[in-house]
């Protein structure tokens, strides 16, 4: 009876508690020790990894856009130079800045001015085309240093209607509201 005892207690032992289930020995690949390390490593490498993608996104986008816009600049004056014989890189780069430097001097003449003045009225007749310029010279004329104006050298901070959220902007004009008095 004892020996019955013995061998009900031992197979209520192997047998399975569905609340309890049979943890594996440490030892074993399904360790629920080695799958938490495996989680942490994953987590850690993945964590770096993202910062390390968000540390070198804007040093790659600012390379490639400079880069781009080097080879762009120096596409307008590198024909003339490749016709004469020179391939220098950046040469081209360096003609047109100072070209761009030139126009402007001409622009602030007397005669830059009406040559400029006579062909925004050409360009102010053309149905397409005007509306591209307006807005291009709107933008320029915002952030062009001959202005006297304070457009976007000022920032704003609008509160939203949720609280604690708000908004950064750039004041570009001011109005004054006239009160009527009684």
């Amino acid at each position: 009876m004892a020996e019955d005892k013995k061998e009900s207690t031992s197979s209520s032992a192997l047998q399975e508690d569905p609340e309890d289930p049979v943890k594996s020995p440490p030892s074993s690949p399904n360790s629920s020790t080695r799958k938490a390390c495996y989680a942490v490593l994953q987590s850690w490498v993945s964590k770096k990894f993202m910062t390390g993608c968000v540390v070198l996104f804007p040093v790659a986008v600012t390379f490639f856009i400079t880069w781009w816009f080097i080879q762009f600049v120096d596409g307008f004056f590198s024909p003339i130079y490749e016709r004469l014989g020179i391939d220098i890189f950046g040469l081209g780069f360096v003609t047109s800045i100072t070209f761009i430097f030139f126009v402007g001097i001409f622009a602030s003449s007397w005669l830059g001015s009406t040559v400029f003045w006579i062909g925004e009225w050409f360009i102010k007749r053309m149905p397409f085309v005007k509306h591209l310029y307006s807005a291009s010279k709107q933008i320029s004329s915002a952030i062009s240093p001959d202005q006297n104006t304070n457009a976007f050298k000022e920032v704003a901070i609008i509160r939203h209607p949720r609280i604690g959220e708000y908004a950064i902007g750039f004041i570009t004009s001011s109005v004054t509201l006239q009160v009527l008095s009684s």
